[in-house]
């Protein structure tokens, strides 16, 4: 059989259709919805709730009229049931299977000809045609195959759950993510009951788009305004925090940064940081100290997130500069502020994207003043009004903290003798 070859102007550009999952966060993240035909892969840890989030999915399914097959190789039908029952996903047009052979699977389409396929988990299916055990690279690529062939030919939606390694990676064969149309990436932290959806791969939509989930006892519950889950809500103001304005995929969201610093009680001074990056954290106190005359060299450091979110943009370098000042003076930044931007080895601020729509967001969550990076150096912008918000732009990091109060003769010194700040 030979290929046609056509001038691309003379091919005719469709849409593709999709439908709704019933979950609005997953739809942002899918682009719309569902689209019939594709194959989605949702990897995640253990334990993070990778099979509720689905078993929701495939209720909302059943809820909006339409047959939802959820296969299951790691359970029996009987605990799905039950998690069906605790998380309120009891619906008569969602049928359970309880499968491990590629050809029962297929079989139970057939019988139920459903509109949504969920497979628990692709490691845990065997083909009898293939060599190979459960989880091998040569049966995950069998599987995967044949399940997208059977997802096309009957233009069934058709997730399925993946493991993951110890370095979060999808476990298989690397050519599993390649098969798959969309390759979504479920994460949270076991100590919190946050959890982020976000797209790896997505051929019918973007990968920006982030959604927001809950784990609750009765399952999982959307979190459309997220925002506030990273902020504390501290009744005085306290030295050693400051929040700034993040990007998850494309929505805005504010965090806060919390810094303690004291002097080390013996050599070598610790370091310890949770939800920031280590080595953009020690980068940022020898800046401090060069640029600043923070001396922290001999003082033990803790840098953390609030919520349990992960902040490694270097959008959030300024706020964590200011946290450790902060901590450092013992002098607390108002609590209406936000400030966010790069910070270079000169000292320098850099811009960061989507200004507009971070001050947006902080404006919205009654924040009135926003510490950014100038705009261009040659010409320092003015401190103006900016989507309902004071922005102050600055040039390097001496002249934000000076801002805020936190060197200069305003500054206070902390009462620590091997901790100063040196105006």
């Amino acid at each position: 059989m030979r290929a046609t070859a056509a001038p691309l102007p003379t091919i005719r550009a469709e849409s593709v259709a999709a439908t709704t999952s019933g979950l609005v966060e997953l739809d942002r993240v899918l682009g719309g919805g569902v689209v019939g035909g594709a194959v989605l892969l949702l990897a995640g840890e253990p334990g993070v709730g990778k099979s509720t989030v689905l078993l929701e999915v495939a209720a909302a399914t059943a809820r909006a009229g339409r047959r939802a097959l959820y296969v299951t190789g790691e359970e029996s039908v009987s605990q799905v049931r039950l998690r069906a029952e605790r998380t309120g996903a009891v619906e008569p047009q969602l049928y359970l299977a309880a499968a491990s052979d590629l050809g029962a699977v297929v079989s139970a389409v057939e019988s139920v000809s459903p509109d949504l396929l969920v497979i628990d988990s692709v490691q845990t299916l065997t083909s009898d045609h293939i060599d190979g055990v459960a989880g091998g690279v040569t049966q995950v690529r069998a599987v995967t195959g044949a399940l997208l062939e059977l997802a096309k030919a009957r233009n069934m939606p058709t997730i399925l759950v993946g493991h993951v390694t110890k370095d979060g990676a999808v476990a298989g064969p690397r050519a599993l993510e390649h098969i798959v149309d969309v390759v979504l990436q479920f994460e949270g932290d076991r100590g919190s009951s946050l959890r982020l959806l976000r797209a790896v791969k997505n051929r019918f939509g973007p990968v920006e788009e982030v959604g927001c989930f809950r784990l609750t006892d009765r399952g999982v519950v959307e979190v459309p305004d997220p925002s506030g889950l990273f902020i504390s809500r501290h009744c005085e103001p306290i030295s050693g925090t400051c929040v700034t304005a993040t990007l998850e995929g494309r929505r805005p969201l504010l965090s806060e940064v919390q810094a303690l610093i004291t002097p080390a009680a013996a050599p070598p001074a610790r370091r310890a940081v949770s939800g920031l990056d280590a080595a953009r954290l020690a980068m940022l106190l020898a800046v401090l100290q060069r640029r600043v005359r923070l001396t922290v060299h001999n003082c033990d450091v803790y840098a953390a997130t609030v919520g349990g979110a992960s902040l490694r943009s270097p959008a959030v370098d300024l706020a964590v500069a200011v946290a450790l000042a902060s901590a450092a003076s013992d002098r607390p930044v108002d609590g209406s502020t936000v400030c966010f931007g790069e910070v270079g080895l000169a000292g320098e601020l850099r811009n960061v994207p989507s200004a507009e729509q971070r001050l947006a967001e902080a404006a919205r969550l009654g924040f009135t003043t926003a510490v950014v990076p100038a705009e261009r150096r040659s010409a320092p912008s003015a401190v103006h009004q900016a989507q309902g918000i004071t922005v102050v732009p600055c040039l390097d990091l001496r002249a934000a903290l000076r801002f805020l109060g936190l060197v200069g003769s305003s500054a206070a010194l902390s009462t620590a003798p091997d901790l100063q700040v040196v105006s």
